[in-house]
């Protein structure tokens, strides 16, 4: 085995790593977000709404208030100008309600239109718009204060609020967020902060390649597949049924309300199901093999195909975000291989590459005599790759850039 001198892993540049190691270190703090599920009082959820809407309505004055100025001086408002400006809006005659709702929530509220401005400028966002009421989009943020005992949290201005506690909580709170979804229900985001302390791992010993499809959601090395589940394409029907009662219902009655809160409820089972078939996936992964290797898929290419439907409801985005963060946190090792990798075309066994592969051979035959099922060949190519690349502790890959593969835009494997 040979020695890694200088090796970059996590963006973090590690020098004199042990013979046969691999160092696995964080980058300072990591952190871990909990969603639980409120239970209110109807006076504690009215109590929400309220603070929910004095940010609303706090995060428009300061989009006026930052247009207004641009307009007078040529320059835009800082959040320390806003900030100190809240301060005087909360005495103006008829916005003392201003002042029964936590301040650090409405300070918070300004931070976001600061973000929303450096999106915009960065060309990463549009230009902020106002937020309607109409839109029933109920949310904050309070970055302290915040405390949580048994199956109750503290909430500035509310008070105990009891919430559906799935699982033990540790760490420090940072931060926590309140929001109501679409379906009418709060829920609480508490954000951790935990150390993860580095160590040396050895070298890989039970890699594992994981190809991504349509068909089977995944398809292993090992000779293992997993099925697609396919949830929003079997729920397709009650959504559809959903939506058509939701349309010819009269604007601004209550039963339009109602029917669209029921198709927020089909739409949240789809999303449930999916999400947690993606934990159960990937937890699995994480517990049985140390070395996990994907392949870089441009899914924004992918999803503008006429398979769009079917690729956004396999959900690989959040599959590949998933077995990163899982693999950090219990020391296990995940390599993403280069995109342009042919991975379906090469034949594992003679490393020949079948220019002539087009998406419908789901089977194929090498000139060497070996016959490949396509996915079972490409997470065997991507394990041999994978476990290439940690050999050699860099990220780089030969691949077939040039030749004849789809354009990165589609972003499907070779």
């Amino acid at each position: 085995m040979e020695r890694f001198d200088s090796i970059k892993v996590y963006g973090v540049q590690l020098n004199t790593v042990p013979v046969g190691f691999v160092l696995i270190s964080s980058v300072g703090k990591q952190r871990k977000a909990y969603r639980f599920r409120l239970e209110p009082t109807p006076q504690q959820e009215e109590g929400l709404r309220r603070i929910a809407g004095a940010c609303r309505a706090v995060y428009n004055w300061g989009l006026s208030r930052r247009k207004e100025h641009y307009a007078q001086h040529g320059k835009t408002l800082s959040y320390a100008a806003l900030n100190l400006e809240l301060t005087e809006l909360k005495h103006r005659p008829g916005l003392e309600w201003l002042k029964e709702v936590d301040s650090q929530a409405l300070q918070e509220s300004l931070r976001d239109l600061d973000r929303a401005f450096v999106n915009f400028f960065e060309k990463r966002a549009r230009f902020p718009r106002f937020k309607r009421a109409k839109d029933e989009r109920f949310a904050f943020r309070i970055p302290q204060r915040v405390k949580l005992e048994g199956k109750q949290v503290y909430c500035p201005k509310i008070g105990w609020i009891g919430l559906r506690l799935s699982q033990p909580v540790e760490g420090i709170t940072k931060s926590a967020s309140f929001k109501r979804d679409a379906a009418g229900h709060w829920h609480v985001c508490l954000i951790q902060e935990f150390d993860l302390p580095a160590v040396a791992l050895p070298a890989p010993q039970s890699p594992v390649g994981v190809d991504l499809g349509l068909i089977d959601f995944a398809t292993l090395s090992n000779g293992e597949s997993i099925p697609a589940p396919k949830f929003a394409r079997k729920a397709h029907r009650r959504q559809r049924r959903a939506q058509r009662i939701f349309s010819r219902r009269k604007k601004g009655s209550h039963r339009r309300k109602k029917a669209k809160r029921q198709v927020a409820r089909v739409h949240q089972k789809v999303a449930r199901q999916r999400n947690d078939f993606v934990h159960q996936v990937t937890t699995g992964l994480v517990g049985r093999f140390d070395l996990i290797c994907i392949e870089d898929l441009s899914i924004k290419g992918m999803a503008r195909t006429k398979l769009a439907r079917s690729v956004l409801d396999a959900a690989f985005s959040e599959c590949r975000r998933q077995l990163h963060y899982k693999t950090l946190w219990n020391y296990r090792r995940v390599v993403v291989v280069d995109r342009f990798f042919p991975s379906s075309k090469r034949c594992h066994v003679c490393q020949a590459v079948n220019d002539e592969l087009s998406l419908s051979n789901r089977v194929w035959a090498c000139g060497c005599g070996a016959v490949h099922c396509r996915d079972l060949n490409a997470a065997l190519n991507l394990e041999a790759e994978g476990r290439r690349l940690v050999a050699e502790g860099h990220s780089e890959t030969q691949n077939a850039r040039g030749a004849m593969v789809r354009p990165a835009s589609v972003g499907a494997s070779c």
